[in-house]
C-alpha cells in the first residue's frame, strides 16, 4: 500500500493528472487547490482521472470557510436508488461513510450533503456521459451550483480498495466500524475514490492507524429536509446571510470552533432518540443548578483550540519537507502541548460532577495516553513553551521550543538568531537617534521586522521622511517602512530561521513518530470538548431566557410558548401560546386574517421540536414532545405576494415531497397552501392534501385562508380547528374600523370571514359592487355549509372516538394515584355526555 509509504506515495501522486471541462462551459479553474488546478489544464490519453469542474465567482467566499470533500456514488441497474456517501473534512481526521436507499426525488442525498457543505463534490464519470446524465447527478449540480464538481474513472470507486484503506488507516479504536461497513459495498467505494482524491489534493498522506472512520446510519436522527431548514431559517437567515436571528445565532454561544461546528450539525439533523436526548438535558439541568461547574467548565472549554483540525494535521505525512511544512508541524506540537495541559483542569472541573454523561466524560479523560504523551513532549519541548497571541510571540516559542543542548547545531543556529534580531533592534535604535524621531521595532508575518513610527507630518523635515526610507505607508499619523539594511538583515533573520526550523523539524518528526501510537486518545478529547462547548452553550442560552425543560412522551403539548427567534428581535417576550396534538387529534387547522400570526406560530412549534431533539431547553412554561422522525414545512415567505404559475409549481414540488417521504411519526407543518391558484383549485387541493395526510398518524398542523377547509372536522374527528382572534376597532372619527391583532390563538375556526371585502369596504371601490360580491360570496357559502353540516350521529361518533383515545392515552402515559385518576374519568365522562347529543330515546328518558 502507498499509505504511511512516503516514496510510493509521491510516485503515485506523480502519475495522477487530471483534465477537466466545466459542466457548463470551459473552465478550468479549481478554487484553493494549487496542486489540482495546475494539473487539470493538461489532457493526456492514459490519464486514471476525468475531472469535470463547475465552479462560479461567488463560491470563494464559501470555499474560504468550507472543508469537507464528499464522493457520492450510485448503484446500477437493480442497484439504482442504493447511495454509498463517504466525507472527509480537511481540517479534521475523520470519515464518516453512509449508505442507504433513496426514491427519486433523492431527498435523503440532498439533506445529508446541505448539512455537510462540500467543498467538492466528487463522482463517477459515467454518471453525467454525455446523453446519458443520470437523475442523481442533475439534481446534485442544481442544487449546489457554487459547489465544485469532479468525476473521476468509474475504477476508482473500488469496493475492495475501499475496505484495504479503511484497515490502513483506521484507528483501533474505531475498528468495529469493519463490521458495520463489509457488507455496504456502494460507501466502501465512495470511500476508496476520495480517499485517493485527498491525497492527491492535498499532496500528503494520512499515517497509517490514524483516521477516525464512522459509518453514520439515519435510524437515530431526525431528517429536515433543506427547503425546510431554509424556511424555519435554522442556520441562515433569509434577507441577511450575515444575520444572527436564526435558530443557530440564538443558542450559539459555544466557545470553541468545534462546539459551533456540532451545534450547527445537531440542529439540521436531530438526535431521534429519547434516551440520548435526555441524557444531554440531564447535563444542561446540571450546569444550570451548579453554578461552579458551569463557570469552572466554560473557563476551561474556552481555552481549547480547534483540536480536530490539529489532529488532521497532526496524522498527515507531507510529501515533501518544505520550510512550511516543518514550520506547521513545529506549530501544531506547541499547540498539541497546550490542548494536553488543558487536560487535568478539565478533568478537575468535571471532578464533582453527577450526571451519567458528564461522569463517562470524566472517566474518558482518566485515559494515560494524555499523560503519556505529555510527558514524552515535555523531554523534548521546553516547559515554558505555550501557544501565545501575536506573530512574533509565535516566532520566538517555535525557535525556542526545543530544549538546549539536544542539538549542538540548533542551539548555535538559535544564537544566531538571536544576534540578528539584536542587531535590527540596534540599528532601528541608532536611527532613531540619528534623525531624532521616534521610531521603534515593529513585526509582521508578512514583512518581517520594520519600522513604525506615530508622528504628524509638520515635525517631520520638508515634512517628508529621510531618503533612505523605503516602502512607506502611512495611516492617519502612524508610519511603516524599512531600509536597504534592515531589509538584508531580514533576510539574514530568515536564513537563520530556516536552518532553526529544518533542524527543530528533524526533532519534531521524531518525537512525533514515538507519540503516534498514543494519539488517538485526541479523538476522544476533541469529541468531549465539541459536546460539553455545546451543552454549555444550551445552558447560556437558558440563563438569558425562560426556557423549561422538555419531556418526551406520545403528545406534542406546549403550554404558553413562544418563538424564539422573535424574542430576540423584538427584545421582548412575544405574545405565548398553547398547543396540543396527540395521535386522537393529530391534525389541526388554523384560521385567521393575514399578519395575525399564523406563520409565526408555525415556525415556532417546528423551531421548539428541534430545540428539544438537539438536547436544548425549549421557550415555554411547560413541553411535552413527541420525537419525530422527518419534519416538514411548506411555508410561504411573508414577502412573497406574487402568486404566479412559477410559486403555484413551488407548492405542488414541496408539497409533492411532503407526500412522497411522510411516515405516522412526522411532523407536518403546511402554510398557506394554494395560493398560487384560482379559490377553487387551491380549495380542492388542500382539501386533497389533507384527506391524503389524515389518512397517516403524523402531527399537522395546516394554515388556510380557505374557510370551507374547517368543515372537514365533520368527517373527520382527528380534526380540530383554531384560530388567532382578532378585534375591531374604529377611529376617533368612527367613519372607519381598524383590525387590532391579539395574535391571541383560541379554539374553533375564525369570525372572520370575507377578508377581501372587508378589504374592499375600506377601498374606494362602488358600494354596488361591494353589495353583489357579498351577496354571491353567501349564497356559495350556504351552498358549502349546506353540505358539510354536521348530523347528530356524526358528533355522536366524534364524541366517542374522543373519548376512546383520552382512554387509551391515559392507559399509556397516566403517573395519576387511583383517586385522582377516578376524578380525572369521571370529568372525562361528563365532557363526553356534554358533546354527545341526545337522541330520541334519551329524549324520552
Amino acid at each position: 500500500s502507498y499509505f504511511g509509504d512516503k516514496s510510493s506515495c509521491v510516485e503515485n501522486a506523480n502519475t495522477l493528472n487530471l483534465t477537466s471541462s466545466s459542466v457548463r462551459g470551459l473552465n478550468s479553474t479549481c478554487i484553493g487547490k494549487t496542486p489540482l488546478s495546475s494539473s487539470r489544464s493538461v489532457c493526456r490519453s492514459h490519464t486514471p482521472l476525468m475531472g469535470y469542474s463547475v465552479t462560479s465567482s461567488s463560491a470563494v467566499s464559501a470555499h474560504s470557510v468550507a472543508s469537507v470533500v464528499v464522493a457520492v456514488v450510485e448503484g446500477r441497474g437493480l442497484a439504482r436508488g442504493e447511495v454509498g456517501m463517504a466525507s472527509i473534512d480537511l481540517k479534521n481526521p475523520e470519515m464518516i461513510l453512509s449508505q442507504f436507499a433513496d426514491n427519486t426525488t433523492y431527498a435523503k442525498v440532498i439533506t445529508k450533503l446541505k448539512i455537510l457543505t462540500p467543498l467538492e463534490i466528487i463522482m463517477s464519470n459515467t454518471a453525467c456521459d454525455a446523453g446519458n446524465t443520470t437523475k442523481l447527478f442533475s439534481l446534485i449540480t442544481e442544487h449546489f451550483k457554487n459547489v465544485t464538481f469532479t468525476t473521476v474513472q468509474r475504477k476508482y470507486f473500488n469496493e475492495t480498495k475501499g475496505l484495504e484503506y479503511i484497515e490502513q488507516l483506521c484507528a483501533s479504536e474505531f475498528s468495529t466500524v469493519f463490521m458495520e461497513v463489509q457488507s455496504k459495498y456502494y460507501c466502501l467505494a465512495a470511500a476508496s475514490a476520495l480517499l485517493k482524491y485527498v491525497e492527491f489534493i492535498q499532496n500528503s498522506v494520512y499515517a497509517p492507524k490514524s483516521l477516525k472512520v464512522r459509518f453514520q446510519g439515519s435510524e437515530k436522527t431526525a431528517m429536515i429536509d433543506s427547503s425546510s431548514a431554509q424556511n424555519l431559517e435554522l442556520v441562515i437567515n433569509n434577507r441577511d446571510s450575515r444575520n444572527g436571528h436564526t435558530l443557530f445565532g440564538i443558542l450559539n454561544y459555544t466557545k470553541t470552533p468545534g462546539g459551533s461546528r456540532r451545534l450547527r450539525s445537531n440542529i439540521l439533523e436531530p438526535l431521534a432518540d429519547a434516551e440520548t436526548i435526555n441524557m444531554r438535558l440531564d447535563c444542561v439541568q446540571e450546569l444550570l443548578q451548579d453554578e461552579e461547574l458551569f463557570f469552572g467548565l466554560q473557563a476551561v472549554v474556552s481555552k481549547f483550540l480547534d483540536t480536530e483540525q490539529l489532529l488532521s494535521v497532526l496524522v498527515q505525512i507531507p510529501k515533501q519537507d518544505t520550510v512550511k511544512t516543518a514550520e506547521s508541524k513545529i506549530t501544531n506540537l506547541i499547540y498539541l502541548k497546550h490542548t494536553l495541559e488543558l487536560v487535568e483542569p478539565l478533568k478537575a472541573a468535571l471532578r464533582s460532577c453527577n450526571t451519567q454523561l458528564l461522569k463517562a466524560y470524566y472517566n474518558s479523560l482518566e485515559d494515560a495516553r494524555f499523560g503519556i504523551i505529555l510527558e514524552k513532549i515535555t523531554t523534548v519541548i521546553n516547559d515554558d513553551t505555550r501557544y501565545t497571541k501575536g506573530c512574533l510571540s509565535m516566532r520566538t516559542q517555535k525557535c525556542y521550543a526545543v530544549k538546549p543542548n539536544i542539538n549542538e547545531f540548533l542551539d548555535i543556529a538559535r544564537k544566531t538568531y538571536t544576534e540578528v534580531v539584536d542587531d535590527i533592534a540596534g540599528m532601528i535604535t541608532q536611527l532613531a537617534e540619528k534623525y531624532n524621531l521616534p521610531m521603534k521595532t515593529s513585526f509582521s508575518s508578512a514583512r518581517g521586522f520594520f519600522i513604525q513610527m506615530n508622528a504628524d507630518c509638520s515635525t517631520l523635515p520638508n515634512g517628508q521622511l529621510p531618503s533612505e526610507f523605503t516602502k512607506i505607508t502611512k495611516m492617519k499619523n502612524t508610519y511603516s517602512f524599512t531600509s536597504a539594511d534592515l531589509i538584508k538583515m531580514n533576510e539574514r533573520c530568515q536564513e537563520s530561521l530556516r536552518e532553526i526550523y529544518h533542524m527543530t523539524y528533524l526533532i519534531v518528526c521524531r518525537l512525533l513518530n514515538e507519540i503516534y501510537e498514543h494519539i488517538h486518545c485526541l479523538y476522544k478529547l476533541s469529541d468531549i470538548v465539541s459536546m460539553l462547548d455545546m451543552l454549555l452553550s444550551f445552558a447560556h442560552a437558558c440563563t438569558l431566557s425562560d426556557y423549561v425543560r422538555p419531556e418526551f412522551t406520545d403528545t406534542l403539548a406546549i403550554k404558553q410558548g413562544w418563538h424564539p427567534i422573535l424574542e430576540k428581535i423584538a427584545m421582548e417576550k412575544p405574545v405565548a401560546n398553547n398547543t396540543y396534538l396527540t395521535e386522537g387529534n393529530n391534525f389541526v387547522i388554523i384560521t385567521g386574517p393575514n399578519m395575525s400570526g399564523k406563520s409565526t406560530y408555525l415556525k415556532q412549534i417546528a423551531l421548539c421540536q428541534i430545540m428539544a431533539q438537539i438536547g436544548s431547553y425549549v421557550p415555554a412554561e411547560y413541553c411535552s414532545f413527541r420525537i419525530a422522525e422527518q419534519i416538514f414545512t411548506r411555508i410561504g415567505m411573508d414577502d412573497d405576494i406574487e402568486t404566479n404559475a412559477s410559486t403555484f409549481m413551488k407548492e405542488m414540488k414541496e408539497i409533492t415531497y411532503i407526500i412522497q417521504n411522510a411516515n405516522d411519526k412526522s411532523l407536518i407543518i403546511i402554510d398557506e397552501l394554494g395560493r398560487g391558484t384560482s379559490a377553487e383549485e387551491g380549495i380542492g387541493i388542500c382539501y386533497a392534501t389533507c384527506e391524503y395526510l389524515l389518512n397517516l398518524k403524523a402531527f399537522t398542523l395546516f394554515a388556510t385562508h380557505f374557510l370551507e377547509l374547517c368543515h372537514i372536522d365533520a368527517l373527520y374527528p382527528n380534526v380540530e380547528n383554531y384560530h388567532f382572534e382578532v378585534q375591531h376597532v374604529r377611529s376617533s372619527a368612527g367613519n372607519k374600523e381598524k383590525i387590532a391583532y391579539t395574535y391571541t390563538l383560541s379554539k374553533g375556526y375564525t369570525e372572520e370571514k370575507n377578508y377581501g371585502l372587508k378589504a374592499a369596504e375600506v377601498s374606494s371601490l362602488p358600494s354596488s359592487v361591494i353589495l353583489d360580491a357579498k351577496e354571491i360570496t353567501n349564497h356559495i357559502a350556504k351552498q358549502i355549509l349546506h353540505r358539510q353540516k354536521s348530523t347528530p350521529e356524526m358528533m355522536k361518533q366524534r364524541a366517542v372516538y374522543h373519548l376512546a383515545m383520552r382512554l387509551v392515552q391515559t392507559a399509556r402515559n397516566s403517573r395519576l394515584d387511583p383517586d385522582s385518576l377516578r376524578v380525572y374519568l369521571k370529568g372525562l365522562k361528563k365532557k363526553y355526555e356534554s358533546s354527545c347529543p341526545p337522541g330520541k330515546n334519551d329524549e324520552q328518558q
